[in-house]
């Protein structure tokens, strides 16, 4: 998977060879939601479609209409899909209750944990959604925000 905003927290770290992201997400959770919402060229592709981002499941049903011409690029695809992932976790820790960012400890990859304990791992329906339309964003965040 493509992870963009790794090389931003990497460089924001450098000082601190011993830091890890693991460390950073447990210690940090604002901090780390914040990197993890970054998402910039999910950001750009929508400003550029005219939709904002606002982390509201709004944006998301926006996203969901925008017409996939990024499929016409395989490099720019699993870049975009790993944003859109990140961009559905990030609106559903900042509206779900109880809803927060956690690493797999296997891999490291970033996955939205709900109070419930139902985990969503996001970077992979986020490369569903860039590489087919499916399952749309917005579905995903009504069946996970109810719990």
């Amino acid at each position: 998977m493509n992870i963009p905003f790794l090389d931003n927290w990497r460089k924001r770290n450098e000082e601190a060879p011993g830091a890890s992201l693991v460390d950073a997400v447990s210690s940090d959770p604002e901090g780390a939601a914040q990197l993890l919402s970054e998402c910039e060229l999910l950001r750009d592709q929508a400003q550029d479609a005219g939709v904002e981002l606002d982390d509201s499941a709004d944006s998301l049903s926006a996203l969901d209409q925008l017409l996939p011409r990024w499929r016409e690029d395989p490099e720019i695809t699993p870049w975009l899909g790993s944003d859109a992932g990140l961009y559905l976790g990030t609106v559903l820790v900042r509206t779900v209750p109880g809803a927060r960012w956690r690493l797999r400890p296997e891999d490291d990859q970033p996955v939205v944990r709900l109070g419930s304990g139902r985990e969503l791992d996001v970077l992979e329906e986020g490369a569903s959604w860039a590489e087919t339309g499916t399952p749309e964003l917005s579905q995903l965040y009504a069946e996970f925000s109810e719990g």
